[in-house]
């Protein structure tokens, strides 16, 4: 959010910054290769793609998803043959690898222990999370996914370092 949109939120009351403030999340991560493990067993992997942490707040809509879906699958940052940053994960042959994440959303701002008010509950977001899924399936091949609200071990070698953050309002 701009210095200019943050004043006019202000201005107009903490109910229009709140709004503002939960919109659809996805932390994006260029990997050479990833997997995500429930009790020890690998339910999703990857070789080189993107890994994408994704947070889904009590308003998000289909079009969030479908915003972020696309933005994702069209982001120029794999290296082309001159060594810049001009392709996406489809024109270079990578994967997707989504993992569902509340977390994104964890609030500290007041004190130390994280509120998690902004971020969807299960019945709402699960169901987000699917239609993302699926969407992204229609955009790159292949898609995997962890396992919706099981404790997940994630591991990654992350390329570059590169790290995108995105949300669906074009906030950061």
């Amino acid at each position: 959010m701009t210095i200019e949109a943050y004043q006019a939120a202000s201005k107009s009351g903490p109910a229009n910054l709140q709004r503002n403030r939960n919109v659809m999340r996805a932390i994006v991560q260029r990997v050479t290769r990833a997997n995500v493990k429930v009790d020890d067993e690998i339910v999703g992997k990857i070789d080189s793609g993107l890994v994408v942490l994704l947070g889904i707040a009590h308003n998000d809509t289909n079009e969030d998803a479908d915003y972020l879906a696309q933005k994702i699958s069209q982001l120029r940052i794999f290296d082309d043959f001159e060594g810049r940053m001009n392709r996406s994960v489809r024109e270079a042959n990578g994967g997707l690898l989504v993992v569902s994440q509340f977390t994104l959303f964890g609030d500290v701002r007041r004190g130390l222990r994280p509120s998690w008010s902004d971020a969807a509950p299960p019945e709402v977001a699960e169901p987000l999370y699917e239609y993302f899924v699926n969407t992204c399936r229609r955009l790159v091949s292949p898609v995997e996914t962890g396992s919706f609200r099981k404790m997940m071990q994630v591991e990654l070698i992350n390329d570059g370092p590169v790290t995108i953050m995105l949300d669906s309002r074009k906030l950061f």
